[in-house]
Order: structure tokens, then C-alpha cells, then sequence
């Protein structure tokens, strides 16, 4: 959080003064920092299915202790359930009610997964009626968490089993502190492509990769991630920004490049840098973006149009130009936002321009698939940046408390965190899909 409530009412003195008097108490996130468990105590493992046996393999491989029950005073790190093969509303009652057996027994920081399948119009009805209970069943566990837990889903499609390569990265990705604030969301595995990492302490070892609108927020947390995470990182920004840039490059070792996105040779530009740079380019990250404000009777052309040409029609000529390039291979994540879902007050342009990205990059996802690659989205909701510490506090508290179980804003980092996922080799069987950063909630800037 940008202030210090979530401190004070986590420690000491005031943590016992907090409580006293009833006032809400946010968790501590378990984040991801590198060389940590990737879960803070055993998993688990609950529901009848052919791919049981594997997973717990995986598992075990990953170093977890597994369990097919709880026993004692366990405090669990995560519960994995396997919903993949239900064919009836019936079916859900005994692996949900263990699931609500094992839940007073989980640690802060735990995590829940499920493996279900896609309710399709083909199925029978009684199977979509289940397939689709999973998803409300979840997404209303989440709100039932506390103490920084949560709760999310990996849809197969019918031809993906939960040990392909993206099924496997999405289990590691959701089990893990990079997801702190993915809460009530699903990942839908579309094949069985992907190639899991080496080391999943460095997932993008060896990529070339693009972040506009790097030179601070969300784009420098992009940025450090990235590296982080084994990636060269181009930073991309306008030449006002110029020195925020340059600073952001030296700090991940990458290189700056001084360019308006909204140019029509932006996308040639890019290209042109990171091949003459480092080789070739492997990633792009379309961060750059704007708002301006206003009530839609009180909105001008100038408003309107110049944050369609930078959240929007950049993007899509820039993908236009990396199509025609063919480079082999190439993930691009866009941002999107919960404000292009939902909709938000004072910003019919801005979720114009992000529920269109959401469309874009669902209509574009075959054509970046069939050179190898794909293309994603991520929607933030409410995340601590400079522009929200502007807010009032009073308002920042309201939107705090509006998110169900997690209670706080997300930082910067937690959105890097989705899109270091999304760009990597092992998310290949992920292709034109949006996933929520948000905390469950539907509050977004």
C-alpha cells in the first residue's frame, strides 16, 4: 500500500488495536522473492481423475510434501483440486465439501487450484451445468479466503491434459508468490504447446524484450521483472521522458529507446532497435498508455481521439508491423484493464481503448499462432501507483475495502509478475486470453 495501514494493523501495538476495535485488517501478501518455497506448507490433492498420479509426480518434483488427506494440526500451503472429469452437478458435492473441510487448516499466504473443463455448447446439459458450477464455485471461494489466501482455475480444453507443458506452468504460476494478487480468475489452456523453463527461477533466460511506456509505474516494474527474470530488455518511452528512461535501463542493463508509439513507423522502429541491438526480439510489451478524464458530456474530440491513438490504434499498427516482420516465435502481452470489463465512471475513452484491446488481442491470436507465437492480454484493477497516491485517502480506503478477501490495492509488481507468465516459452498453450490482476474486484484506473 502507498500509506501505512496495512503495516499498522499487521504489528505490534497497533496490530492488537486494530483488532480491538474491529477495524478491517489486510494480510500480508506472500510474494514472490527469489529462492522461496513455492508453497508454506504441504498441498493437498483432492478429486478422483486419470491425471491425479501425474500432478502429484509434478508435484513431488517440485519438492512439496502431498497429501491425499489432512491430518493433525497441519497447516496447509495449498489444496489442488481435480474437477476435470465431472459429468454432473452431483458429482461437485464430496471434492467441494473436502475442499470446506481442509480450509480452516490452511496457512496465510495458501493457495487453491482447480482443473475443470470448458462448459461448451456441444456438452451434454448436465455437463455444462457442472463444468460451469466450478467456475461460480470458486470465484465464490475466493471471497471466502482470508489471511492472503486464494483461490483460482485452469480450464483445459478437450484435447489438453493437467501435464502439458502451459497446464504444469499455470499450476507453478497460481502455487506460487507471483500470483499474490490473482484472485478468482481462470487460465485457459488452449493446446498443448509450451516448453517448460530449465529453471523456473529464470523462465525468459536468453529473450530479447520490449517494454513501451517503461520509464516509470507499471512499465519499470515490467521492466525489472523481465530481467529479473533472465530477459535483455529494450525500455521504450516518449523523449520527454527521456532521463526516467535512461535510468530505468541502466538499472535492468538493457538498452532505451526514445520513441512515440503513436508513430506510424513505431512498430519498424522497435523491430529495428532489438534486432541491431541484441540480435532478434522475442517479446513485446504493450504498456504505453493515458487517460483523460472526463464525463462523457463533457468529453472533446481532443480527449476522445488521443487516447484511442495511444492505448489502441498503436498497438494495433505496431502488431500489424511485427506480423509482416514474421518473427519466429514472438509473445506479446497488452494491457488491458478491469475498466474495459466493467466499465468505469469518467472514462468512457480509456475503457473503450482497453476493452478493445481485449478484442484485439483475442481476433489476433491465430495470426501470431501461426508463426509460433501468441499474443495476451492482462487487466489490472485498483494498483498502488503515483497516480492513485494522488487520490484522496478516504476514496483509496473505500477501494481498498471493495476488494473481498484481499482487502488492498495491488502493487505494481503484481501485474509484471502476470505478464513475465504470459511471455514465457511455457504459457505457449495460452493464446488470446485476458487475465485479471485485480483481487477480485472490478475496481480499476
Amino acid at each position: 500500500m502507498a500509506d501505512k495501514y496495512l503495516e499498522l494493523v499487521n504489528f505490534g501495538v497497533t496490530k492488537k488495536l486494530a483488532k480491538t476495535l474491529g477495524l478491517p485488517r489486510p494480510a500480508i501478501l506472500r510474494r514472490y522473492a527469489p529462492g522461496a518455497p513455492l508453497l508454506p506448507g504441504p498441498v493437498l490433492l483432492l478429486g478422483e481423475s486419470a491425471e491425479a498420479q501425474g500432478i502429484a509426480d509434478t508435484l513431488l518434483g517440485w519438492g512439496l510434501d502431498v497429501r491425499r488427506h489432512v491430518t493433525g494440526d497441519t497447516k496447509l500451503g495449498g489444496i489442488i483440486l481435480l474437477l476435470d472429469e465431472l459429468g454432473a452437478p452431483g458429482e461437485l458435492s464430496a471434492p467441494m465439501l473436502a475442499a470446506g473441510d481442509a480450509l480452516r487448516h490452511l496457512a496465510p499466504g495458501a493457495r487453491i487450484v482447480s482443473f475443470s473443463r470448458p462448459a461448451l455448447g456441444t456438452d451434454a446439459p448436465a455437463t455444462a451445468a457442472v463444468r460451469q458450477g466450478i467456475d461460480g464455485a470458486i470465484r465464490s471461494l475466493a471471497r471466502e479466503l482470508r489471511g492472503g489466501a486464494t483461490a483460482n482455475g485452469i480450464v483445459l480444453n478437450q484435447e489438453v491434459t493437467a501435464t502439458a507443458p502451459s497446464a504444469v506452468a499455470a499450476l507453478h504460476f497460481l502455487l506460487s508468490g507471483r500470483s499474490a494478487y490473482v484472485d478468482g480468475q481462470f487460465l485457459s489452456i488452449e493446446t498443448r504447446k509450451g516448453t517448460l523453463p530449465a529453471n523456473f527461477e529464470k523462465p525468459l533466460a536468453g529473450k530479447v524484450a520490449v517494454v513501451t511506456g517503461a520509464a516509470r509505474g507499471i512499465g519499470a516494474a515490467i521492466a525489472h521483472t523481465l530481467h529479473r527474470d533472465g530477459a535483455t530488455v529494450v525500455v521504450v518511452d516518449v523523449p520527454a521522458a527521456g532521463d526516467a528512461l535512461a535510468k530505468v535501463a541502466n538499472q535492468v542493463a538493457g538498452t532505451a529507446l526514445q520513441l512515440d508509439v503513436t508513430r506510424a513507423d513505431a512498430g519498424a522502429k522497435i523491430i529495428e532497435h532489438a534486432v541491431s541491438r541484441h540480435g532478434k526480439l522475442d517479446i513485446v510489451i504493450h504498456n504505453a498508455g493515458i487517460t483523460r478524464d472526463k464525463l462523457l458530456a463533457n468529453m472533446d474530440a481532443a480527449r476522445w481521439d488521443s487516447v484511442i491513438a495511444v492505448n489502441l490504434a498503436s498497438q494495433l499498427a505496431m502488431n500489424e508491423a511485427f506480423l509482416a516482420a514474421e518473427l519466429p516465435g514472438l509473445r506479446i502481452v497488452s494491457l488491458a484493464s478491469t475498466s474495459g470489463i466493467a466499465g468505469n465512471r469518467g472514462q468512457t475513452n480509456y475503457a473503450a481503448s482497453k476493452g478493445g484491446v481485449i478484442g484485439m488481442v483475442r481476433a489476433s491470436a491465430s495470426d501470431f499462432a501461426a508463426n509460433g507465437g501468441g499474443i495476451n492480454a492482462v487487466a489490472p484493477g485498483f494498483i498502488e501507483t503515483e497516480m492513485t497516491a494522488r487520490i484522496p485517502v478516504p476514496t483509496r480506503a473505500v477501494a481498498r475495502m471493495l476488494m473481498p478477501s484481499l482487502m488492498q490495492g495491488g502493487l505494481p509488481g503484481d501485474v509484471a509478475e502476470a505478464i513475465g507468465f504470459l511471455a514465457s516459452d511455457a504459457a505457449a498453450g495460452i493464446n488470446g486470453s485476458t487475465l485479471r490482476v485485480c483481487g477480485q474486484s472490478m475496481v480499476g484506473a
